[in-house]
C-alpha cells in the first residue's frame, strides 16, 4: 500500500496544511519513512466531524448484524496489511517484531470479540416495566428503555500500543460497536502505522456499505489538533489513552465547552505490589525474579508495569531485598517508543533520586544506544512516602521503588494513602489472605484490578475486564477501556413511555425479535411478553 501522508477523510485525502513532521526511528532518532505528514488544517478537522455527524443517522440505525461485519472486515483488512504494517511499526516504535505480531493478534481478536458481542444485541440492556392501569393510588405507565449510541467520538492514538490502543484499538472498536462514528486523531510518534490501519477500516467500511464518515483520520503533532477536536460541537465523547498532563488538558477542554462532553482517559498508574509476610517468606526466590520481569516488560512502557512494591520489615526483608538487587542488575532495559519518553524517563529517575531518603538500590544493564531506557531499583522508608507525594507518582520506564514499612500498621496506612490506580497486586499465602483483609478491602477503593499472586503486565481483553480505575488513574472510574464493558463509555439510556408497540425500537417490543434477555418487571429473561 502506498504511503503519502494525507488525511484521510471519510473517502477522500486531503493535504491542505504547511506544517510538516515525520516519524522518527527510535533506535537511531533517523526518519522512519519518506513520507511527510501535514498538521491537520481546522477546516480539514471541521470536514472530518461534519461527515462523521452525517453518517451518525445512518450508522446507528445499521442493523447490529452489519456492524458485526463491518468490525470483523476490519480484523481481515489488517491481516491482509501482513509484512508491511509489522516492519512499518518495529521501525516507528523500536518495538521487537514478536511484540508486533501479537500486539496485532489481539487487536484482531478484539474485533472479532466485539462482533460477536453486537451481534447478539444484550448489550442495550433492555430494561421492560410493564404498565399497571388499576394500580392504587395512581397507575403505572408501561416504561422501556435501552442504550443508544451517544454521537460522533473524537479518539487519540496511545504511544505504547501502536495497534491494540491506537488506530483499530479499544476506544474505536468500541464506539464503533456502539454506533458511533469515529474521528481518529493519529499518534504522530507512529503516523505511517495509524495511516496504514486508518485506510484498512476505510477499505472495510467501503466493503460492508457503511455511510462515509463512519471513519476518519486526521494528524497532528501538535495540540491544536487534538483542542479542535474536542471543541467541536459534533463530536459528543472523547477516548484518550496517555499521560496524565495530556487526559487533563482534553477533559478541561471538554468541560469548558457550551455543551460539556464525557472524556474518558486513561491517564496512567504505579500500580502497586503489597507482598505480604508468608508469600515473603516461602515464595521470595520466585517472586523477585517475576516481579522484576513484570517491572522490567516493554522496557516498563505498559500503563500496568508495577512502579511501586511495598513488604514489611522482617528476618526475610533483607534477603528479598538482596535477591532484587540480584535480578535487577542482571536484567536489560531497551529501546524506548520515543526520544521525548526517553527523557522524560531520565528526568523521572532523577527526581526519585533527589528526594530525602529515597536510594537508588540497583541499576540493570545500560547500552551506549540511542533512547535505551535503563532498569532501575529504588529504596525508601515508609517515613519517607508518607511525607513526599512524588514518590507515587508514575515514572514511565523500567523503574520501581521498594518501600519497606516497620509494621503492618503501617502498610495499611500506606495503602490508604495510595491515589487511584489501575491495579493493585497482593502476594500472599492464604493465611496472609487472612489476616489482610483489611488491606484487601482499601485497595478495592483505590483500583480497577485487584490481583492475587500475579503480576499486573498483561490485560486480558474479555467481558469481565475492567482497565480503569479511581483518578488519577482515569477520569471515570466506572469505566473501562478494556473489554466489551468499553462500549457502555459511548452509549446512554433512553426510556419509553407508553409507547405503541410499532413505535417501540424492536429489541423492547413483546415479542422480542431480537431474542436477547432483558430485565421484565425486575426478571431475567427471554421470554416474550
Amino acid at each position: 500500500m502506498e504511503i503519502n501522508g494525507n488525511q484521510l477523510i471519510g473517502n477522500n485525502q486531503s493535504r491542505e496544511g504547511s506544517d510538516t513532521f515525520q516519524s522518527i526511528s527510535p533506535h537511531d532518532n533517523s526518519p522512519a519513512s519518506e513520507a511527510l505528514y501535514a498538521e491537520a488544517t481546522p477546516d480539514e478537522i471541521n470536514r472530518a466531524v461534519q461527515l462523521a455527524a452525517g453518517a451518525f443517522g445512518q450508522y446507528r440505525k445499521t442493523p447490529k448484524e452489519d456492524k458485526a461485519k463491518f468490525l470483523a472486515c476490519i480484523a481481515d483488512e489488517i491481516l491482509a496489511l501482513d509484512e508491511q504494517l509489522v516492519k512499518q511499526c518495529v521501525l516507528e516504535t523500536g518495538l521487537p517484531e514478536g511484540r508486533i505480531i501479537g500486539e496485532r493478534g489481539r487487536t484482531v481478536n478484539q474485533l472479532r470479540l466485539f462482533a460477536e458481542y453486537v451481534s447478539n444485541g444484550n448489550w442495550i440492556e433492555a430494561v421492560i416495566d410493564t404498565a399497571i392501569p388499576d394500580r392504587q393510588p395512581i397507575p403505572r405507565p408501561d416504561l422501556r428503555s435501552m442504550l443508544v449510541p451517544l454521537g460522533p467520538v473524537a479518539v487519540f492514538g496511545a504511544s505504547n500500543f501502536p495497534l491494540a490502543f491506537s488506530v483499530a484499538g479499544g476506544d474505536t472498536v468500541s464506539a464503533l460497536a456502539a454506533g458511533c462514528p469515529v474521528v481518529f486523531k493519529a499518534h504522530p510518534a507512529h503516523p505511517v502505522t495509524c495511516e496504514l490501519v486508518g485506510r484498512a477500516i476505510i477499505t472495510a467500511a467501503h466493503k460492508t456499505g457503511m455511510p462515509e464518515g463512519v471513519f476518519s483520520l486526521v494528524h497532528g503533532k501538535t495540540n491544536e489538533v487534538g483542542a479542535a477536536l474536542v471543541q467541536h460541537p459534533a463530536i459528543k465523547a472523547v477516548g484518550f489513552t496517555g499521560s496524565h498532563r495530556g487526559g487533563m488538558a482534553l477533559f478541561q477542554l471538554a468541560n469548558a465547552r457550551e455543551e460539556p462532553i464525557p472524556v474518558y482517559a486513561e491517564m496512567g498508574s504505579t500500580n502497586p505490589v503489597f507482598i505480604l509476610p508468608g508469600a515473603l517468606k516461602e515464595h521470595a526466590q520466585k517472586i523477585s525474579g517475576e516481579l522484576v520481569g513484570s517491572v522490567t516488560l516493554g522496557v516498563g512502557q505498559f500503563c500496568t508495569n508495577p512502579g511501586m512494591v511495598f513488604i514489611e520489615e522482617n528476618a526475610t526483608s533483607q534477603d528479598f531485598m538482596a535477591l532484587l538487587h540480584d535480578h535487577v542488575a542482571q536484567s536489560n532495559g531497551g529501546t524506548m517508543l520515543t526520544k521525548e519518553i526517553n527523557q522524560a524517563y531520565s528526568r523521572g529517575v532523577e527526581t526519585l533520586e533527589s528526594i530525602e531518603g529515597v536510594a537508588i538500590k540497583t541499576r540493570g544493564a545500560m547500552k551506549e544506544t540511542a533512547n535505551y531506557g535503563q532498569p532501575v531499583l529504588f529504596v525508601t522508608g515508609f517515613e519517607h512516602f508518607e511525607k513526599e507525594n512524588r514518590i507515587a507518582e508514575e515514572v514511565f520506564g523500567p523503574s520501581t521503588v521498594l518501600v519497606v514499612g516497620k509494621t503492618r500498621g503501617e502498610i495499611l496506612l500506606a495503602a490508604e494513602n495510595l491515589k487511584g490506580h489501575l491495579t493493585a497486586t497482593l502476594h500472599g499465602t492464604e493465611q496472609d489472605l487472612n489476616d489482610y483483609k483489611d488491606l484487601i478491602e482499601i485497595l478495592e477503593t483505590k483500583a480497577g484490578r485487584l490481583i492475587i499472586n500475579g503480576y499486573p503486565t498483561g490485560v486480558e481483553v474479555c467481558h469481565a475486564m475492567v482497565h480503569g480505575g479511581p483518578y488519577p488513574a482515569t477520569t471515570d472510574s466506572r469505566t473501562t477501556s478494556v473489554g466489551t464493558a468499553a462500549i457502555k463509555r459511548f452509549a446512554r439510556p433512553v426510556c419509553y413511555q407508553g409507547f405503541p408497540q410499532q413505535g417501540l425500537p424492536e429489541p423492547l417490543r413483546d415479542e422480542n425479535p431480537w431474542g436477547i434477555y432483558r430485565l421484565v418487571n425486575g426478571a431475567l429473561t427471554r421470554d416474550q411478553i
